[in-house]
């Protein structure tokens, strides 16, 4: 058996004035993570069946209520982003200035060369798949030429 669920009071009342003020799905999502436990004996499952969400995602939305990191607001936290990241955009940027100078200029774009820099730059080997990712982050594409020699 699980345990019953906490908040108190002031926090049931705050979750019922924000159900009433919802303006997104999310914000109802999560006054509804707070609200359904404590008036109805609802287990984070049931929530989560009744919510449409995972019981995991009812406790962070739970939690971040009662933090008072609403949904929706600009202080609240964004889901994905780069949470592995080598560089910040900027050093990405001019770590790749160089590189594609010489391409705009004419020359050829070697991917090995740019996998090195980066192996030495970052004091580890990277994987080569590292080095087109970086290249795709900044707008690079392949232009291959067309295989098919012109018609006359």
């Amino acid at each position: 058996m699980s345990r019953p669920a906490s908040g108190g009071d002031e926090v049931l009342h705050r979750a019922r004035r924000a159900i009433a003020s919802a303006q997104t799905v999310e914000q109802l999502r999560q006054a509804q993570a707070v609200v359904l436990p404590l008036d109805y004996g609802l287990s984070l499952t049931g929530t989560a069946q009744i919510i449409g969400v995972s019981p995991g995602w009812v406790c962070q939305l739970r939690r971040r209520f009662m933090r008072g990191q609403l949904a929706g607001t600009p202080d609240a936290p964004a889901a994905g982003g780069r949470k592995r990241q080598n560089m910040s955009v900027q050093q990405e940027r001019e770590f790749l200035a160089p590189f594609l100078e010489q391409a705009a200029t004419g020359g050829v774009l070697v991917v090995g060369q740019i996998k090195a820099a980066l192996d030495k730059r970052l004091g580890r080997k990277v994987a080569l798949a590292s080095a087109y990712n970086l290249l795709r982050r900044h707008g690079w594409r392949k232009l291959a030429p067309d295989k098919r020699p012109p018609q006359k």
